[in-house]
């Protein structure tokens, strides 16, 4: 109640302004808890429509109270989906491989001089489309499906501001049939 009526204050009056005040500080709060530990949570499970697409993902929690929320488990699904639908390979950034990363800057780079880049600005080049690289093969930098002006990340983070504890995916895996790519990458870890 004391948050409300601060950022009633702080908005000096305005509902909308007030929801936004209280949106900012509950991310910040969010940001606090990343470094919380999380060893309860649930695996997901979605499988599409024809059986012919299945994702199964584990996501952490601090406790098994929010994990068995309407809350928790409505991310845990929405999260299975969103993998089922654009078939990421990492989960952040800083899980990309250094051979995966220094494969898509080799690309990058030949693709730019081929287009007759000046050399003084390829490596510029490369680090932007690096950049969009993340993008496409990292879950958490992604466009959520739901609603594509928020990330994946963000909508975390707005769980975690929500709920008050830490949320992490810590794995998942992806099976389409006929596609032995992701088995055979499973098999390999």
């Amino acid at each position: 109640m004391m948050e409300c009526k601060s950022a009633l204050l702080e908005s000096k009056g305005d509902l909308g302004e007030a929801e936004v005040v209280l949106r900012k500080r509950g991310i910040a709060s969010a940001s606090k808890k990343s470094a919380r530990t999380t060893r309860q949570g649930v695996i997901g499970s979605y499988i599409h429509q024809g059986s012919q697409l299945g994702v199964l993902i584990e996501v952490n929690c601090e406790s098994d109270f929010v994990a068995r929320t309407d809350d928790f488990q409505n991310l845990v699904h929405d999260l299975a989906m969103q993998i089922a639908a654009a078939g990421r390979h990492f989960i952040r950034k800083e899980d990309v491989t250094p051979a995966a990363l220094e494969k898509e800057r080799e690309i990058a780079r030949a693709r730019a001089l081929a287009e007759g880049k000046h050399e003084k600005v390829v490596d510029k080049i490369v680090e932007g489309r690096l950049a969009k690289v993340y993008d496409e093969v990292c879950l958490y930098e992604e466009p959520f499906i739901r609603v594509n002006t928020t990330t994946v990340v963000d909508l975390i983070r707005t769980k975690i501001a929500k709920l008050g504890e830490n949320i992490a995916v810590s794995r998942f895996v992806r099976f389409k049939v006929g596609d032995t790519i992701q088995s055979e990458q499973t098999a390999a870890q």
